[in-house]
């Protein structure tokens, strides 16, 4: 299927494999300069939010069990059919998780494909037809 759609980086999500939160939190609000915002549990992961990143993008620091790295969101108002155009690109689905598509790039890199929380927000999307 091939669906007009919206899409744009969303921001970053600093994965961190600590049993400690709170202190990497800390650690990269001071790292950044950017202030704690919400945090939050969704199952068994932990996020805290950190705010006002450049450019509105979305910066937020999560516990996982994984080795820590750091992973980008692109955001799309129809994840399946962001989903589909980077596969053309050469991208490979790893799975859906919860909400959105956990994807690999053909470097290697994991990254999300997420809903689009703010459309009217922020940098214009891209448009794909």
């Amino acid at each position: 299927r091939n669906m007009a759609h919206r899409s744009r980086l969303a921001g970053f999500i600093i994965d961190c494999q600590t049993h400690d939160h709170e202190t990497a939190a800390q650690f990269w609000s001071q790292a950044l300069g950017l202030p704690r915002g919400e945090t939050y549990q969704d199952g068994e992961a932990h996020y805290a939010e950190l705010e006002g990143a450049p450019g509105g993008l979305h910066v937020e620091v999560q516990q996982v069990a994984h080795a820590s790295r750091v992973h980008l969101d692109i955001e799309a108002d129809d994840v399946d059919a962001e989903a589909d155009r980077l596969e053309k690109l050469g991208a490979k689905r790893i799975g859906f998780v919860k909400r959105w598509w956990l994807m690999e790039a053909p470097t290697g890199q994991r990254f999300c494909v997420v809903r689009m929380r703010h459309p009217e927000r922020g940098v214009e999307p891209n448009h794909w037809d």
